[in-house]
This record gives structure tokens, sequence and C-alpha cells, in this order.
């Protein structure tokens, strides 16, 4: 049954990036400003303190992320209301529950989604261009998808030959699900494919490795939930300065075009 109708308020889902102020849109900081409640989790809060003055701000753990969008949708009624997500809302963000929920409310309160910049970007920034051209997306996290979903995504993006960006690949409660990911890469892609780990990407903390298919397992145990790694594709290559592996380069056809 529809709540009662819009007393004046607005939500906003607000994508806030990596993680550092200086890296949200000029829109996500005036959306925060906006408002008066900010709702999110708390490790997404916790950077934002500096714009959180005078601010009521409602923080949450993992896992309630459906109790945390009624909320936001109730208090928007009549209040002006910023939900956080990190990275950008509608990239496994809030942005998709928040908006069912809303749908299904009925009260017909305003809303904005905030974009951001979203993990993918945020790492492939600190490998060079690995991303230049057509590229894949495929979370590792089985919580809301079964495996056999994601075998045969990662099967159908690893098949099409370009770089593919692992979200989520490895927890504490799921330790093996990156490994199937490899083994199916493997399937489609030279051993010399360079793969692209970055952890904490603009965070404290942060880690950049570059490395190859058949040694990715060296490094396995650098890759976690704070984790984003791309495999690259056909075409890419490793970036090099010097002797030493900068980072990931996949060439969007100019070389095809012009000479350089």
């Amino acid at each position: 049954m529809p709540s009662q109708g819009n007393l004046g308020g607005k939500l906003f889902i607000v994508g806030t990036g990596p993680g550092r102020l200086e890296q949200m849109t000029g829109r996500a900081r005036s959306a925060i400003q906006e408002s008066e409640y900010i709702l999110g989790n708390d490790s997404y809060l916790s950077p934002l303190e500096p714009l959180l003055a005078g601010k009521q701000v409602i923080r949450s753990s993992m896992g309630r992320e459906v109790e945390r969008a009624r909320q936001a949708v109730g208090l928007a009624r009549n209040h002006t209301v910023a939900m956080v997500s990190g990275g950008d809302p509608g990239v496994y963000g809030m942005a998709g529950i928040v908006l069912e929920v809303l749908e299904q409310d009925g009260s017909g309160i305003p809303v904005e989604v905030v974009p951001g910049v979203t993990a993918a970007t945020a790492a492939a920034s600190r490998l060079g261009s690995p991303l230049s051209g057509d590229f894949a997306v495929v979370s590792l996290s089985d919580l809301l998808t079964p495996m056999e979903t994601i075998e045969r995504r990662l099967s159908a993006a690893f098949s099409m030959g370009v770089p593919v960006v692992l979200y989520n690949p490895k927890s504490r409660g799921r330790p093996y699900n990156f490994a199937r990911a490899i083994e199916i890469a493997r399937v489609y892609r030279d051993p010399s494919t360079p793969v692209g780990i970055v952890r904490n990407a603009y965070r404290e903390g942060e880690e950049v490795r570059v490395t190859t298919l058949d040694h990715v397992e060296d490094l396995g145990e650098e890759v976690d939930m704070h984790s984003i790694v791309i495999v690259g594709g056909e075409e890419s290559r490793i970036w090099m300065e010097g002797e030493n592996a900068k980072g990931i380069i996949t060439p969007r056809g100019y070389h095809r075009k012009y000479l350089y």
C-alpha cells in the first residue's frame, strides 16, 4: 500500500568516489551540503567528516542496505536526504535498492542520482590506461548472485577478448572465487596477458601491482575486498618505463590508422 505523498522533501543518492574528498564531484559535495540527513555505511561516511558538521548523520553497517533504503525514503518525505554510496551509486551501489523501495513507496519523492568515480576507473587510472576501449565488469561476490551465474558471465566476458574488471574478488567467506575467475580467464587468454591489482585506490595504504596471467597467484595474498583486479584484453600490454613495469596500456586502435 503506498505511503502518504511527498511533503516537500528530496532524496539524493550520492556517489562519493574512491574515498578522498578531492575525488568527489562538485555536485556530490553540493548535494551533501544541501541535505539535512546523511545516511550510509560507516566506512563511506568517515572520509566525509569535514562535510558533515551540523547534519543528522545515520550510520549503518554492511548487510543492512534494505533497511537503510527504507529509512532514507521515509525521511525524504519531509526532509532533504542524502544516501551516500562509495564509488558510483549505480555500479554495485545503493541506487538500485533505493529506487526499488521508492518505486514501491509511491510517495512521489523527487530523487537525483549523483554519479561518482567508480572503482573500475579509479583503479584503471593508477595502472595507466587498461580500459581505453570496450571492457567488461563482473563482481565475484556470490552474496546476491549464484556462483553458477557468475561463472557464465565470466566466460562470456573473457570470450569477447576485451579487458575484464573484477569487483569484490576475494573475501574470507569466499576465498576461492578469485581462483575460479583466473581459471576461466586462462581458457580465453594468453599466459602473458597483463593483470593489474590495485588495492585501496586513492586511499590510505594504496598498493598497485602489475603481473601476468600465468603469475597472478604470486600476488594472491594481496587480493581482497579492497582490491580491484583488471585482466587485460587481447591487445593489452604492459606499460614499461625502462626495465620496470609501470602499468598497463590497451591500445584503442590509433596505431592502425595513424603514424605516431
